[in-house]
């Protein structure tokens, strides 16, 4: 099973697509999400988002990170939940109250959130880091020492939290439990941050070091030996995404607020 953010080979039709139109596919739908609030159509994409996983055989990450996106978006959802007041009055508050446009609005925000994340997280699954700072370089002619930063800081994402693992597991063995509340597990890991910083700054001190050797500076755009080329199906991708904004906006003027939902809840 891969780890988290790290490539998985397939042959599915995210994996053939040119790099840059991942990522700007990726892109196109997060901000499609935002262009709207209708609730319809944010499960529609939600919908999208897992039937690409599941193209690639990594329907199981995916919930796993809608799962993780979604606790962490209940504190967001909250604060809507508490300062939007619109809808039928339900529950009073001083400054306000909770209405059922309340209620939508903090389910918005967790769908929101999630549809956007997926896409984004697929494009890491599904493209190797070596292609990804390449193709920006050739196509998009972004100077390669940010590509190669960029590509660096996702790398180290997986590396750092393989050793925060491995110096727990150790500690575990020595005595420490870490099965307990979670303030006393934030206390309990809090000294942990220390060697792994060391072994951070050991880290990124040998990879830089690498670079060096292997003429870093002297590298530029046509430097790299492979070609990206886009594919007609790279087009009709991008042509998708970019229609999905249009239909966002369109449902955002027709049907601002997702007003169905507005209605089923005032009928209770």
């Amino acid at each position: 099973m891969a780890k988290f953010l790290e490539y998985v080979p397939g042959d599915s039709l995210m994996h053939r697509m040119n790099p840059v139109a991942k990522v700007l596919c990726a892109l196109l739908i997060s901000i499609a999400c935002f262009c709207t609030s209708n609730l319809v159509f944010l499960c529609a994409v939600l919908a999208i988002d897992f039937a690409l996983a599941a193209s690639c055989h990594m329907t199981k990450q995916a919930l796993g990170l809608a799962k993780a996106v979604a606790i962490f978006s209940i504190i967001l959802a909250l604060i809507a939940l508490l300062t939007t007041s619109t809808g039928t009055q339900l529950v009073a508050l001083p400054w306000g109250y909770i209405g059922t446009g309340s209620i939508l609005a903090a389910i918005t925000v967790v769908i929101r959130l999630v549809a956007c994340a997926v896409p984004l997280f697929l494009v890491m699954y599904v493209t190797q880091l070596n292609d990804l700072a390449n193709s920006f370089c050739k196509i998009l002619h972004v100077p390669y020492k940010y590509a190669f930063t960029f590509t660096s800081a996702v790398h180290f994402i997986p590396v750092f939290m393989n050793d925060m693992s491995q110096i727990m597991q150790a500690q575990t063995a020595r005595g420490v439990e870490f099965d307990c509340g979670f303030v006393k597990k934030i206390r309990l890991m809090a000294p942990l941050c220390v060697p792994l910083l060391i072994s951070s700054v050991r880290k990124t001190n040998s990879a830089a070091i690498a670079a060096e050797v292997r003429g870093f500076n002297l590298r530029t755009r046509d430097s790299g030996f492979k070609e990206y080329p886009f594919t007609l199906v790279d087009v009709v991708c991008i042509l998708a995404c970019a229609l999905l904004i249009v239909v966002a906006v369109a449902l955002n003027v027709v049907l601002p607020g997702g007003t169905i939902f507005m209605n089923l809840l005032a009928s209770f």
